[in-house]
């Protein structure tokens, strides 16, 4: 009797400290589809770098996009409809991670969360190789408001944005606070969806903060509500991108939280 107990008592012991098989590593050079972080977030397409598994240490740009309103659901794939992950296909040796999550439908999900896109890029920062200095956020119309909304609140995250046919809604924040931020705006001068002027105004207003760089923006003639089109096709747009850096990495990275994590035990 005492060796079968010593017996089971080994193969719990075993059974406890086995992991779980590890799940493969994704493809390079392709687009795949995640779900939602446990921790919270969206569904989301990544676009992993050809050459991400050859060096363990090297960190990656990463681009956040963030599509439009026809673009919601529970179907990942329409996300790859407009902008970069549409692009991304054709361009299968781009340097830099692009993560294209999904808003869901109805009630709660008419609009993109700010808390939520948190959640996303903290899980994103822990899973993958991601550049500090180097994150970077564009989205198109509904996208595009919500990369003014995600920037105004959390400037310290952003290398860089691209908001494309978008405006801001955020009467009660400091536009200031994006001055010294890399920023370049499209939209089109006859956008019958998002009003060209409204889109004009919030560039102006952080341009009237005189900080470290100027805004830019781009308004194509002749053009309404898909100035995304034009926008993404231009491959000055991506090189002007790609060379935007944080001269103070974004903060919260796992680095850092291992850090704190260690002062505080």
């Amino acid at each position: 009797m005492r060796r079968l107990i010593l017996v089971l008592a080994a193969a719990a012991t075993i059974a406890a400290t086995k992991q779980p098989p590890a799940s493969p590593p994704l493809p390079e050079g392709v687009q795949t589809a995640q779900p939602a972080p446990a921790e919270g977030g969206y569904p989301y397409l990544i676009f992993k770098p050809r050459g991400y598994d050859a060096d363990k240490t090297q960190k990656w740009p990463l681009v956040i996009f963030l599509h439009g309103s026809g673009e919601r659901g529970t179907d990942i794939e329409v996300v790859k409809k407009n902008g970069p992950p549409k692009i991304i296909a054709q361009h299968a040796g781009s340097p830099f991670i692009l993560v294209s999550p999904q808003l869901e439908t109805g009630p709660d999900g008419s609009r993109w969360d700010v808390a939520k896109l948190d959640q996303l890029l903290a899980s994103l920062r822990k899973s993958y190789r991601v550049d500090s200095s180097r994150i970077y956020l564009t989205g198109l119309s509904l996208g595009g408001y919500a990369t003014w909304a995600w920037a105004l609140r959390h400037p310290e995250l952003f290398a860089a944005i691209v908001p494309v046919a978008g405006l801001s809604e955020d009467k009660d924040l400091d536009p200031c606070v994006l001055k010294d931020m890399p920023i370049w705006a499209f939209h089109g001068d006859q956008d019958d969806v998002v009003d060209p002027q409204r889109g004009f105004a919030i560039v102006k207003q952080v341009d009237a903060c005189k900080g470290s760089v100027r805004p830019k923006m781009t308004v194509y003639p002749q053009t309404t509500h898909g100035s995304w089109e034009p926008a993404y096709d231009d491959p000055a747009m991506w090189r002007w991108l790609l060379e935007q850096r944080r001269t103070v990495p974004a903060p919260g990275g796992p680095q850092e939280t291992k850090k704190k994590k260690a002062r505080n035990t």
